[in-house]
């Protein structure tokens, strides 16, 4: 998968999250091009350093909220964002992030709005907590620890130690339908979703060890 085809995978995903209203607000993804490297991010450039710092995660997502650091904004308020880095059509590194709403907006004033719309059916549950969910990929052998910090790995609720490996780097697509998948269920299958899916994939990088232990297969 080459640095165009990742750039043009996001922006098919943002018009077709736009057509299914799942998205309420959206920022194109950008390209820039650094020597030899690529990076595929947010047009506009917002900073998204925040999102790593050790604050209370209400105050993490308003930040990215407000600088509108996400590509996609889901009709929850969830922000999703997309990054990845190329030297020449060698993937390198990429961030692929959710960061839930901490509440679920107008719920209060309007409840009636979010119960009778099927759209809404998977993330009103009273039982339902929503958690941050990030893949992360490196391929520098300078940052790969065999199985304690693998090159492609998935963290849940920001917890710093929770890296749980991955196959290989993730495309955009395969990013979007997993989230839709699990998450937003019943407007996945009600917006015909299931034929988002990327035709593309990157090398694997999980070592003997990693894949002896519990991980994550794309």
């Amino acid at each position: 998968m080459t640095p165009g085809q990742v750039f043009e995978e996001i922006q098919a995903i943002i018009g077709r999250m736009i057509e299914a209203g799942l998205s309420n607000q959206q920022n194109y993804p950008s390209i820039r091009k650094i020597g030899r490297n690529s990076e595929i991010g947010i047009a506009g450039a917002p900073s998204i350093s925040v999102s790593m710092k050790d604050r209370p995660y209400a105050e993490i997502y308003d930040e990215l909220d407000k600088a509108r650091a996400y590509h996609l904004r889901m009709i929850d308020g969830a922000l999703l964002q997309m990054y990845y880095r190329f030297e020449k059509r060698t993937i390198t590194a990429h961030r692929l992030c959710v960061f839930p709403a901490p509440y679920l907006e107008l719920f209060d004033a309007d409840p009636g709005s979010y119960e009778e719309d099927e759209l809404y059916a998977d993330i009103v549950g009273k039982s339902i907590v929503h958690v941050p969910i990030r893949f992360d990929f490196d391929a520098r052998e300078s940052k790969h620890v065999d199985v304690k910090h693998p090159k492609s790995h998935l963290t849940l609720g920001q917890y710093p130690n929770c890296r749980i490996p991955v196959n290989a780097p993730i495309s955009p697509g395969r990013f979007i339908k997993f989230v839709l998948r699990n998450f937003y269920f019943t407007a996945f299958h009600a917006g015909n979703l299931d034929r988002i899916d990327s035709t593309f994939k990157f090398v694997e990088t999980l070592t003997v060890a990693e894949r002896a232990i519990t991980h994550v297969s794309c």
